[in-house]
């Protein structure tokens, strides 16, 4: 049965709302590839862009805060410790795990492959934002102060089976509870980002991570369902989608419950996946709902670092 929900795994299709911002990049590489002019033409007179209201790197700033989130989750998870110095940048804060967290217990080497992999992506996406923001001529934000003691007041709010002594670093169930806490999170927040950007370059960069966190998250959707189909307990299943109702009462909704028959997170109509403006991301991550002028709690004690910071509505 594991072999056949690896294979299942590894046949995973995932949905990937920015693909039209990508294939636009190319369209428009092809318009300039042939145009055999050696001159540009420029209208008279030429006119003014229209400002957008959030520039790129704020945006790119405010998707790193919740790389470094993802990646000081996985990276404890396999490893027990951990962003280094370098990585987490200058004036970094500090991240606050469980009393004697580390790495979780796996079972199998399947679980701690997954778990190593999903770390060391999630670094990358730390790296390669930093990496775009400089190049952007912007200043990438240090890692803010994360606080992973949180998952504890989560699973209370949640209702979860047993929120008094949950733990994601506890055990590969847990674990999987806690990624999946995170995952759809991220895949909504890119997606949501897409219509800010400016630059098609940035766009595909953005299209590429959100991939991933799409990949990331049909994994773990997987795994959580299989594991309640092949033992019969749906205790983590159920879990999960105390997670996913919590989630959507704080962050307008987008939520596809977790069942046997229900993997997909998307639009039920055209399977189009969830979208959340950057207001709503910010109420889930610092756990509480609507309303102006939240700017910290939650995974982010101290709020995130950057200039999207503070609940609008």
């Amino acid at each position: 049965m594991e072999k056949k929900l690896n294979d299942l795994i590894d046949k995973a299709l995932s949905r990937r709302q920015f693909l039209a911002g990508a294939g636009t990049t190319a369209a428009a590489a092809l318009v300039v590839g042939c145009n055999s002019s050696t001159t540009t033409p420029s209208p008279t007179p030429t006119p003014t862009p229209t400002p957008l209201d959030i520039p790129d790197n704020d945006i790119l700033n405010f998707a790193l805060n919740l790389e470094y989130l993802e990646a000081e989750f996985y990276l404890y998870a396999a490893t027990g410790s951990g962003l280094s110095t370098a990585d987490a940048l200058a004036g970094a804060g500090t991240t606050i795990v469980p009393a004697n967290t580390v790495a979780v217990p796996w079972t199998t080497p399947a679980q701690s492959q997954l778990a190593a992999e999903l770390a060391q992506t999630e670094l990358d996406h730390v790296r390669y934002l930093q990496g775009v923001i400089t190049k952007n001529s912007g200043t990438p934000v240090p890692r803010p102060a994360i606080d992973l003691t949180f998952f504890a007041p989560l699973a209370v709010a949640a209702g979860i089976t047993n929120p008094a002594t949950f733990n994601p670093f506890a055990d590969p169930n847990s674990f999987l509870v806690g990624a999946f806490t995170f995952e759809d999170v991220g895949v909504t927040a890119y997606a949501g980002a897409a219509p800010l950007l400016i630059s098609n370059i940035i766009l595909s960069g953005a299209a590429g991570i959100q991939a991933t966190e799409a990949y990331h998250a049909g994994t773990i959707r997987t795994l959580i369902a299989g594991n309640a189909a092949n033992t019969g307990d749906a205790t983590f299943l159920n879990d999960a989608n105390a997670v996913s109702a919590l989630r959507a009462t704080l962050g307008g909704g987008n939520e596809t419950a977790l069942s046997l028959s229900s993997i997909v997170a998307a639009d039920p109509t055209n399977a189009i996946g969830f979208s959340r403006t950057t207001d709503q991301v910010l109420h889930i991550v610092y756990g509480k709902g609507g309303g102006a002028g939240l700017s910290k709690g939650g995974f982010f004690p101290n709020g995130l670092n950057g200039s999207i910071t503070t609940t609008a509505s």
